[in-house]
């Protein structure tokens, strides 16, 4: 279509009020609770327009783009109202048509009461489909917004021009992670560091998450598993002109299921524990406390090494001891502050955790802090109430006793968990009562391999199977456990296991063949001498895996699961080649 006659139809459109709303539902990751609706847009069925990258394209070229985005605006609240759909709205919006609404933004607001919606509802979306230039005037329309109750998110972070240079100016309550690095995640390691980082972040800053784009089981449990607050897609609903008042009973249940193991996940022994086991209980002081009355309470315990400012069960800052001494110490500090309130003395917004924050996220925020910080330790709080103080020196000990334990039970050739952990992670899966299927994994001809071409060739082999298998387990879903020798363990979650498990034999076909000489992959194998002399010939090195399914609402033993997981693995080792078996029998 050419640009006269695309501005042409799109005038008509906006004239003759030719724009359809549809709603998405945006849901709560951790409960499944319906949060609200993006409110998304089409134009005339059938036309050119009709998709929303065309309509918005037409209204670029023409000029007309802040025209159609205040008449999309208004359709979807109005509908919104109409159709009585609950929580809140997402309304897309691009800085440029936000910084030109200027000081008549305010205005525009106040007829949401006209149209029946609270500001409270709205979360502006801004779209990054242009550079910006004015942070100063965003960050002043944008303080008008807020004033009135509506709060700002980034929409498909990671696509923009510059999507943190924007989160950074105007601090966003919410960011939304373009579908890109969302769908695929769990077989793409690239998009999973990058929401990994895009999460640490927005924990650190106090913003919501929101991802994109979900269409998978998997997808969705990964991104549980990685914290991600809020979520949208296909796989949840689709965006629909008359959508759905609540979240179907089957995707809640899916999803408090999903959550309930990550919180088991989070809880099992060999992760770092939180903040709460390093709690300590000190005496407080408040703004009125007055700096004698510090000075005697540490001197009255020789141990005490700060003392908290605490005002309606918030933290304000925290008195050090030897600075506090130090600075009493000088001429006159004494009679001059001594009856004064001891916030003069005070270390102002210190470090604060919640009770359940990991020692790990811990440790690297006293890392990424002020050095102040080190010595003053944290307070820690209840919903953000305080309830005591934590100390660096602990975090550091803790931290370091978890990594020693880790190293202790860890496979020593290839690092992965060992017998130990693998036993925790199958009850703690059993406990949680999910399904999972355990799958053993066992290299064939190894002895013989390692005879004739040598130990370190042999080593060479083992963790190159380590290596494969991890390729093929989603990080957080699956575990990949080393039991020793050349036995490995998986524990799949993933919808999808039985394609990783052909993936894994593909692989081990294509990669292995290297360690071998030219003549014996020619010939398939090489001869060598058994214990009694004789000449025998033997096949490349393949790879057998035994599956065992696990049925959550039987009552299993790691022990039984782990006998059952061997039996498949000596079936597959019956089968010539890289084999799988798949035990169908009930595990008894």
């Amino acid at each position: 279509m050419d640009g006269g006659h695309a501005s042409l139809q799109l005038h008509e459109v906006l004239q003759q009020g030719l724009l359809t709303p549809v709603f998405q539902p945006i849901v709560d990751m951790n409960s499944g609770a319906l949060i609200g609706y993006e409110g998304l847009i089409r134009g005339p069925e059938g036309s050119a327009l009709h998709a929303p990258a065309q309509l918005f394209h037409a209204a670029r070229q023409s000029g007309l783009g802040p025209q159609l985005e205040d008449c999309c605006s208004e359709v979807i609240l109005k509908k919104f109202v109409e159709l009585a759909l609950p929580g809140r709205i997402f309304l897309n919006i691009s800085p440029d048509s936000l910084i030109k609404a200027g000081v008549t933004i305010a205005d525009k607001l106040a007829q949401l009461h006209l149209i029946g919606v609270a500001p409270q509802r709205i979360i502006l979306e801004m779209t990054e489909n242009q550079a910006i230039h004015d942070y100063d005037a965003m960050r002043e329309v944008l303080r008008r917004c807020r004033s009135l109750g509506i709060q700002i998110a980034i929409d498909d972070l990671g696509e923009g021009f510059s999507s943190l240079r924007l989160w950074s100016e105007i601090r966003p309550d919410y960011v939304k992670i373009d579908m890109h690095f969302i769908q695929g995640i769990d077989r793409d390691p690239v998009k999973l560091q990058f929401v990994q980082s895009i999460q640490q972040i927005a924990r650190k800053s106090g913003t919501v998450t929101i991802a994109e784009g979900i269409e998978t089981d998997t997808e969705l449990r990964l991104l549980q598993e990685l914290g991600i607050g809020w979520g949208q897609g296909y796989r949840i609903a689709r965006p629909l002109a008359q959508p759905a008042l609540a979240i179907t009973a089957e995707l809640v249940a899916r999803i408090r299921h999903n959550a309930a193991l990550a919180t088991a996940g989070n809880q099992r022994g060999f992760n770092l524990p939180t903040a709460l086991k390093l709690l300590r209980i000190v005496p407080v002081a408040t703004p009125d406390t007055s700096t004698n009355a510090v000075y005697t309470t540490f001197a009255a315990d020789a141990g005490l090494e700060v003392m908290p400012v605490v005002r309606n069960g918030v933290p304000l800052g925290i008195i050090n001891r030897f600075q506090f001494i130090d600075r009493l110490a000088r001429p006159y500090q004494r009679e001059l502050y001594g009856k004064r309130s001891c916030t003069a003395f005070m270390t102002p917004e210190p470090l604060t955790v919640d009770k359940n924050t990991s020692l790990q996220d811990i440790s690297l925020m006293i890392v990424e802090a002020k050095s102040h910080h080190f010595s003053n330790g944290f307070t820690i709080t209840d919903h953000g109430q305080y309830i005591g103080v934590g100390s660096s020196q602990d975090v550091m000990r803790e931290i370091t006793q978890m990594q020693i334990n880790a190293a202790r039970y860890a496979n020593p050739l290839t690092q992965l968990p060992g017998n130990v952990p693998i036993n925790e992670e199958i009850d703690r899966r059993l406990a949680a009562g999910v399904e999972f299927n355990v799958c053993y994994g066992d290299i064939d001809h190894f002895k013989p391999f390692n005879d004739v071409y040598g130990y370190l060739r042999g080593d060479d082999i083992i963790r190159l199977t380590g290596d494969i298998l991890a390729r093929y387990c989603v990080p957080g879903v699956d575990f990949l456990g080393h039991v020793g020798g050349d036995d490995f363990i998986i524990l799949f979650q993933s919808a999808d296991w039985k394609c990783r498990c052909d993936g894994i034999l593909e692989t081990f076909a294509a990669e292995t063949p290297a360690f071998f000489s030219a003549a014996d992959r020619s010939n398939g194998g090489y001869v060598s001498e058994d214990r009694r002399g004789n000449r025998v010939f033997h096949p490349l090195v393949s790879l057998s895996l035994g599956v065992v399914k696990i049925d959550a609402a039987r009552h299993y033993s790691s022990y039984q699961i782990a006998a059952a997981a061997a039996d498949a693995k000596k079936q597959a080792k019956t089968m010539s080649g890289n084999s799988l078996f798949l035990e169908r029998r009930e595990l008894q």
